[in-house]
Parts: C-alpha cells; structure tokens; sequence
C-alpha cells in the first residue's frame, strides 16, 4: 500500500470528517432491475470501481407471513404483514390494501417483526471483522414509509392534517420497534447506522416542514443520538427536494446524507451546506443517468464538485444505477470524480 492511500474504512471516515483524502470514496447503488439487464456491465463496475461502503449481510430466520419476490411482478408480503402489487420486474411495488383501516379496529393486528431483532448478528460480526469496507446497518429503519405501508399513503397524508390518537399509537408503536432494532445494530461491529424515509416531492418537502419537525424530527434525533453514543456514524439517505430540512438534519447531528441533489439548486446548497454534513451522492438517476451523453455526466459530476467539494471530505461519490440507466453513464460518474478526486490539493 502506498503512502498516500487509505483502506476503506479510514478513507470514508476522514471524508465524513472533513479530511483531506487521496481520492473519494465511492459506492454504487444497484437496483435489481440492473443486475437482470446488465450483468456484465455490473459485474465490471464492481471491478473497475469497488465499493468503499457495502451493507452487512444478515441472514434471517423466516416468517410464515413473508412471502413472494418483492421485485418480481405479483403479490409479496413483508415481516410486518403488508402485501406489495408489483407490476414491474427489478423494482419494488405499493400496498394497495394497507392494514390499518381503521385505528380504533386494526391498530391492535399490527405485529413488529420482534423475530428478527436478534437474528443473524454473529454473521454480521464476522463480515466486519473480515473486511476493510466501511460497514453500514441493513435497510430496516424508515419510520414515515413503514407508516404508509401499514396505514395507506393518502389516509396517512390526511391524519397529518390533525393527528387523531391512533396516529400517535403507530407512530409510536413503529418507532419504539426501531429503536429495538437500532439498538442491536448498535452492539454489533458495523461502523454506520443507515435510515431512510423518501420526504421530498419534486419542489418541496411532502408536508409542511413545521409538521415535519413536531412530529417526525424527534425520532430521527433518537436514532442519531443512540447511534453517536454507540460510537457509530448516522447516514441517512431521502429522495425528493428537502433543502428545508437540511439545517434540521444538521443540528440533530446526521453524519451524511443520501439526497436528489439535481431535484434542488446545487450551488445554493454548496452556500449554505458545504463543510457541514457530507454529501453522500448523488447524480440524477431521472434525466441523465438515463437519457444524457457522457459529456453531460461530466459536467453533472463537475457541478457537484464545484459545489461542494474542495479536497477536504465532505463528498462520497455515488450514484444510483437503478431502471432505464445507461450502464456507460454510470460507468462515467466514477470516472468522472476519480479525475477530480486525483486533481484535489493535498
């Protein structure tokens, strides 16, 4: 190993502390969809442009209610009981009949999948010890999708109006279950706690940020504060336009967050954010990963950069290579920021 060079682990860790590094650290989301359509092309990125950042795997014992292939067209249900209509291989589908109808009669048939609070760990230990990746925690806790998957999305959306007590009941019931599960996450030997919840239209947040910040900013506070105090970092990934609750993230203490940048105005972001919270990707999996040239992907990732990138951390590059990519576009983001990772002063 070179003077200069970093195995992963430090290398995201000094990004994610605002440190110079000798390149940036990477990761490649890969939808299923990707991997079906174009194995070869995957299979040379993963060569080309390894990860830096992976997710522990966790094997799980099963449950007689999950059921089905959730990327493959049909009915899958899920460990809490909510059954997907997919229409379309290689991505997730929605609940169409969500189970609590009725708070005063269907609150009480929600079951948390408590089965799976303990399971698979030592798997989990074993795959850190064995790595030098920067190890992140499954994708399991997302307090506001999971309510839209027991309550329905449109019945959920008018609860916010004015929360009646069954609300409160679910939230809490949901968010008491996630802090089981990130509490475990917290024992094991992983180096980050992921969360995700998708809270941005394209023009804005999908509620009023106030009602964001009474009623769903406490548990992301919770998450962040028991990751910190297990010495583990936060990262946290969101779609849609959510400039309006980037000062909110930030003073709760998120670490990195995973967000549509190209939704939002980039160099406004870099005004007001740059230097203090990582930017954890990425680049438009709308328009450009699918339809641009390569030329346009260069001064995508060059516009990023020049918005928030300057040597010292703070930017991981990733990129989402999900349904209608182009795998040469793809391709073309890492090569992109390995050239201006090269070109960064020491």
């Amino acid at each position: 190993m070179g003077a200069r060079q970093l195995a992963s682990r430090p290398l995201v860790q000094a990004a994610l502390r605002f440190e110079p590094t000798p390149r940036l650290p990477r990761q490649l989301w890969l939808l299923p969809w990707a991997v079906a359509h174009y194995p070869d092309d995957v299979a040379r990125l993963r060569r080309d442009f390894p990860d830096d950042i992976v997710s522990a795997p966790r094997p799980l014992p099963p449950l007689a209610r999950v059921a089905g292939d959730p990327y493959a067209p049909g009915h899958a249900t899920d460990e809490w009981g909510c059954t997907f209509v997919n229409v379309c291989p290689g991505i997730m589908g929605e609940v169409k009949d969500p189970l609590v109808k009725d708070y005063a009669t269907d609150l009480d048939q929600v079951r948390p999948p408590v089965e799976w609070l303990d399971g698979g760990f030592d798997q989990v230990d074993a795959f850190c010890n064995s790595t030098d990746k920067f190890v992140l925690s499954r994708q399991e806790i997302a307090p506001f999708e999971r309510m839209q998957y027991l309550r329905g999305t449109e019945a959920l959306m008018m609860d916010l109006i004015e929360p009646p007590r069954g609300f409160f009941e679910l939230r809490d019931l949901v968010h008491s279950f996630n802090m089981r599960a990130l509490a475990r996450w917290c024992r094991s030997k992983v180096d980050g706690i992921f969360f995700q919840d998708d809270w941005g239209s394209q023009r804005g947040l999908l509620i009023d940020p106030k009602i964001w910040r009474t009623l769903f900013k406490p548990l992301y506070r919770d998450y962040i504060q028991a990751a910190h105090a297990a010495g583990k970092l936060a990262l946290m990934h969101s779609d849609g336009h959510i400039m309006s609750i980037y000062d909110d993230l930030i003073e709760i203490g998120l670490d990195a967050i995973n967000s549509q940048l190209f939704c939002m105005d980039i160099a406004e972001i870099g005004r007001r954010y740059k230097g203090r919270i990582t930017f954890w990707g990425e680049i438009c999996r709308q328009h450009l990963l699918p339809h641009g040239t390569p030329a346009e992907i260069q001064r995508a990732v060059q516009r990023v950069a020049s918005a928030l990138y300057d040597g010292h951390g703070g930017v991981i590059a990733q990129c989402e290579f999900g349904i209608g990519s182009k795998p040469q576009n793809v391709r073309e983001v890492f090569r992109a920021w390995e050239r201006i990772g090269r070109a960064a002063p020491a």
